[in-house]
Parts: structure tokens; C-alpha cells; sequence
């Protein structure tokens, strides 16, 4: 009997906060699955072939500090053969960490540009900062203006503030430099404003949403509305679909399911993908957001493939293929020709 197809697929997935677990957390290894859901044997289990890893920051004093702390450590998990990871900085290197057994590729992106930029500093001096976060990481392959809040480039997620003149000139720097603006944490007037200055300006910049689900289906601010996601599809990009609970429906074990179906029938078959969204929980203040993922999604090591059974018969090959990783590699390979 044929295994399942699920059993056979690689995994491209857009978002984790490794990085920030193993910086912050006392103790904190990449082998220990029972404190995070992307623990390297979870994601070696589940297939995962590229694995984006972001540097997160909150905007406050000393946040480019805090994801220095995270760049050093991607360098060191890239330099260090134990841990099985491979450094993803060209589609070259992709097909590779594809071809490379039990190896994990990896890139690193950007969660909140105050990771490169304080507050009150010279824009240029961010900028600066930026160019060195590329270097010493090899290629980032998105950035996420702002967090929940607002910094000086814009209005968070759970704001209503739009584009600020530091951010249309951080898309101005943007510009044609092989780097994605991710939308997964703007409001929708950031968001808005983000599309205007491109099309006005004609600048060649690609769009994402790396973790987002859609308000259509559940109606939190973190979640894409409609006319979003149109863009998203109309520009090629991407929408990694998140895992966490209080992102799909509290209640609904079965709820992210119905947003990859509804991306389907919206007309995402070329632009979904996932964006788990694991990261440490244990020390996080609001008692109401645990259990933090559903059962079936909690690791890596069978999330993927749970969800990938239970679209078997749903979907077809191709769309399976273009959930898992098709669509993924096609937009970085794009991104980076």
C-alpha cells in the first residue's frame, strides 16, 4: 500500500522565534522539544527543509542589542555541524539543503525593524546596522516593519497608525535590494500605506505575510482581511500559515484547516504556505492564551504532516505540493534570481 503523501513531502516554513528562545531562556538548547515546538529533532521529524528564523525584538530601548544577541546566535548554529543546519543564501543553496538527508536549511528574517534601528538614533546609523545583520547572516529574507506596537516606522498590528516618513524611507533603501516587506504584523493602515509607496514610487519590492491566518475566518487583528489577501495573490507573494490557537479559533481544533480552505477558495493556491509561528511559551503573562496551539499542532514533528493528511482527498497533489513547498521555493527563487 502506497504510504501517504504526506509521508514524502519536504517542508518550507516561514516563521519561528528559535532564535529568540535560545538567546533569552536560561538553559535554553535547540535539542529540547518538550520547551519549543521548532526544537531541531521536531523539525528534522517533520521534514522541515528550510526554516526561516527570525530575530524578534519589542520596540524599547536597547531592541537592536536584543536581536545582535540573535544574529551572533544564527552564526553560531550555522557553524556548528551537531546541529545539522545549513545556511540558506541563494536558490543554489536551497536545492541542496533540499538534497542534504537530515539536514535543515535555514535564513534569517527580520520581526520588527527596531531590531536593526533604535528609537531616537540617526535613521542612517539603522541602516548601517541592517547591513550588517545581512552580511554577518548571509541574506534576510523579509522584514517586518513592527511588532503589536508602533516604532518609528509605522503602526503595529494592534494600532490603527499608518506609514511614518522613516518608514516610506526604509522602503526607499528597500528598493530592488532582494528583500521582502512581510505584512504579518502591521495594521491595516501600515499595510495600506506600505502598498501606495510602492506602486507610486514603482518600487521593486516583494510582498509577504510570513504568519497570518484570515479574518474572514476568524476575526482577530492579526489576521489578513480580504482585500489583503487579493493583494498578496496579485503581487505573487506569500501567506505562511500561523499555528497558534488564539490566531485560528479558541475553540476549533479543526479551524486552521478552514483557513487553508478558504485561502484555496479565495484564490491562494499559488501563494499558501506555513508560518507555524513556535516559540517558547512557559514564561509568557497572559494566562488565557494557553494552551498556546491545539493539540495536533504543538511540535514540528507531526503538525505538518497531520494537516497534509487531513487535506489528503480535500486537495490535489499539486496543491498539497504548493502548501508544503512548492509555492515557498518559487518566491524565493524569484526573490533571489
Amino acid at each position: 500500500m502506497p504510504h501517504p503523501i504526506a509521508d514524502r513531502l519536504p517542508i518550507i516554513d516561514l516563521h519561528c522565534d528559535l532564535l529568540v528562545y535560545l538567546t533569552d531562556v536560561p538553559g535554553a538548547s535547540p535539542g529540547k522539544v518538550e520547551e519549543i515546538g521548532c526544537a531541531i529533532p521536531a523539525l528534522t521529524q517533520g521534514n522541515v527543509k528550510l526554516q526561516v528564523m527570525a530575530l524578534y525584538t519589542p520596540t524599547e530601548f536597547g531592541s537592536t542589542r536584543h536581536a545582535g544577541l540573535q544574529r551572533d546566535m544564527f552564526r553560531r548554529l550555522a557553524q556548528t555541524e551537531a546541529d545539522c543546519l545549513l545556511p540558506v543564501t541563494s536558490a543554489e543553496a536551497l536545492h541542496r539543503a533540499f538534497q542534504a538527508g537530515n539536514s535543515i536549511g535555514m535564513v534569517a528574517a527580520i520581526e520588527n525593524a527596531s531590531g536593526f534601528c533604535e528609537e531616537a538614533e540617526p535613521l542612517e546609523e539603522g541602516f548601517r546596522r541592517l547591513e550588517q545583520i545581512i552580511a554577518d547572516c548571509g541574506r534576510v529574507l523579509y522584514i517586518s516593519f513592527t511588532h503589536h506596537t508602533a516604532n518609528r516606522f509605522g503602526g503595529g498590528n494592534m494600532t490603527t497608525r499608518g506609514i511614518t516618513r522613516d518608514g516610506r524611507m526604509l522602503l526607499d533603501y528597500l528598493h530592488g535590494r532582494r528583500i521582502a516587506v512581510d505584512l504579518s504584523h502591521t495594521s491595516d493602515a501600515l499595510a495600506c500605506d506600505i502598498l501606495h509607496h510602492i506602486d507610486t514610487e514603482r518600487l521593486d519590492i516583494r510582498l509577504i505575510a510570513s504568519h497570518s491566518n484570515f479574518r474572514s475566518v476568524w476575526a482577530h487583528n492579526r489576521n489578513l482581511p480580504d482585500e489583503l489577501v487579493q493583494e498578496i495573490i496579485r503581487r505573487r507573494g506569500l501567506i505562511g500559515m500561523n499555528f497558534l490557537r488564539a490566531f485560528l479559533h479558541t475553540d476549533d481544533p479543526d479551524a486552521l484547516l478552514h483557513h487553508i480552505l478558504y485561502g484555496f477558495n479565495q484564490g491562494a493556491q499559488d501563494v499558501l504556505c506555513f508560518g507555524a509561528d513556535y516559540f517558547y511559551t512557559a514564561d509568557h503573562p497572559d494566562p488565557a492564551r494557553f494552551p498556546f496551539y491545539h493539540k495536533a499542532y504543538e511540535q514540528a514533528g507531526g503538525s505538518y504532516k497531520y494537516i497534509l493528511d487531513r487535506l489528503e482527498g480535500l486537495l490535489s497533489k499539486e496543491l498539497l505540493e504548493k502548501l508544503a513547498f512548492r509555492n515557498a521555493s518559487r518566491f524565493i527563487g524569484e526573490l533571489w534570481a
